[in-house]
């Protein structure tokens, strides 16, 4: 029983840290400020609830499921960080790439992916579950969900502590970082793909040759 609970904990901290729900927040915070309580509260549930399905999915059929597309691990990291590259686009121009009802979905679908369920929590699930079992990874990974849930619902106190005008102000800064971040996601895809595909220690080999 010791030994599970040693696990369970190693998990849940690992997910925790992975999953970052204090990142996330102001970037709930900055997509949300323009919907009323009840929209923003609808937006975290259904955030944590598409995070926790991905993040069951992958635990269970991770490696299945790439293996089965042919997708690599450094293309989903490069397809992530392209759409936190338009969403940071919105944020700094105010821009909007959807219409309608569909704006409202915004926020908490790029909250669950790929902030919240991107390719750190995908690549953690499939080697925890390897390690530590299927279930152990999926108690971890409610757990940590449930936290994260907690302090994306209550986002709207933080705005009302703050103010709109600081948010917004916020938003540009988080918006800065955010296309930042995905620049480094989409870069370590590539590095590690030419790495994975021997691109480069070729050109480090040609490069000494040259030399």
């Amino acid at each position: 029983m010791d030994y599970y609970l040693d696990q369970l904990i190693y998990a849940v901290a690992l997910l925790f840290f992975i999953f970052d729900p204090f990142a996330s927040l102001p970037i709930f915070i900055s997509l949300t400020k323009n919907m009323d309580d009840e929209e923003k509260k609808r937006s975290a549930r259904n955030a944590i609830l598409v995070s926790g399905a991905l993040f069951i999915i992958f635990t269970l059929l991770g490696t299945w499921i790439l293996q089965l597309f042919g997708i690599s691990l450094d293309a989903f990291r490069v397809a992530g960080g392209l759409v936190l590259l338009l969403m940071a686009i919105e944020i700094i121009f105010s821009l909007s790439f959807t219409k309608g009802t569909e704006q409202n979905s915004v926020a908490w679908v790029i909250i669950a992916t790929p902030i919240l369920t991107g390719p750190g929590v995908i690549s953690t699930a499939i080697i925890l579950t390897a390690s530590v079992g299927a279930f152990t990874t999926i108690i971890a990974g409610v757990i940590s969900l449930a936290i994260t849930w907690g302090l994306l619902r209550n986002s709207i106190y933080i705005v009302n502590r703050v103010g709109a005008n600081a948010i917004d102000i916020f938003s540009k800064i988080i918006g800065m970082l955010l296309a930042a971040l995905a620049v480094e996601f989409v870069l370590q895809g590539v590095t590690d793909w030419l790495i994975s595909n021997g691109f480069i220690s070729m050109a480090a080999v040609l490069a000494s040759m040259a030399l």
